[in-house]
């Protein structure tokens, strides 16, 4: 019997999930922005009390890694290191645009050409991206994609249908109303009880991270303005 705590902080929603061999036996979600920090060990406490387990039943961590917000992918993966570190049990690595693409697979429909594409918003009109075929074998890897009216049409003539999900997706609905084979699905956001298929494999291939070297996938660089009131001075000795 495996016990894996699945945690998902890439967006401002902070999930948490508990899956036994696969199965969802208890979660717990927070709707709040900038609430990770305080809330994520609260809402840890809350699933395996609800669960009827104890900190020392959990066989493995399992940690969105990406892509995301900056800071609640850090809190994320702080936490989960610190976890596994203090249980001694592995740490599993779970992309967020895989877990979206699971709740999004119900969607599929046999004998059809269908192509996935996770989205992440990056910020005005740039995504977090993939590609994925439908039973999930990655097509094209994480990348950066600054959407266009045109940005699929290549792709449109090569599949049946293409499906965008995720928030990245939901702000270019407009751009893409008059596509008749391209859909957008809403509502699906990366969630910890979507984790568990991919963690509970993961877990039983030994597909374990490195608690001293892994690190969340941000998509592109971390960049952090200077502060005007307090500029960054270049002190030398």
């Amino acid at each position: 019997m495996s016990l894996v705590l699945s945690i998902d902080t890439s967006t401002y929603i902070c999930s948490v999930a508990l899956h036994e061999d696969g199965i969802i036996k208890a979660e717990a979600d927070l709707y709040l922005e900038k609430s990770h920090s305080g809330s994520l060990t609260q809402l840890i406490e809350q699933v395996l009390l609800h669960g009827d387990y104890q900190m020392e039943d959990i066989s493995a961590v399992a940690v969105s890694n990406g892509p995301g917000s900056y800071t609640g992918l850090r809190i994320g993966m702080s936490t989960a290191k610190g976890l596994c570190f203090a249980l001694d049990v592995p740490l599993i690595g779970v992309s967020s645009l895989d877990a979206m693409a699971l709740q999004v697979s119900k969607f599929i429909l046999e004998g059809r050409s269908q192509l996935l594409v996770p989205m992440i918003d990056a910020r005005r009109m740039e995504v977090f991206y993939k590609y994925l075929e439908p039973d999930l074998t990655e097509v094209q890897k994480l990348g950066n994609l600054i959407l266009e009216e045109d940005t699929f049409d290549k792709l449109l003539s090569e599949n049946d249908e293409i499906i965008l999900f995720g928030n990245g997706a939901e702000k270019a609905a407009e751009l893409y109303q008059d596509k008749r084979n391209l859909k957008i699905i809403e509502g699906v956001t990366p969630k910890a009880k979507f984790m568990g298929d991919l963690a509970f494999n993961k877990f039983q291939r030994q597909e374990f991270e490195s608690l001293a070297y892994f690190e969340p996938n941000y998509g592109k660089e971390f960049f952090s303005p200077k502060s005007k009131k307090k500029p960054f001075v270049n002190l030398r000795s």
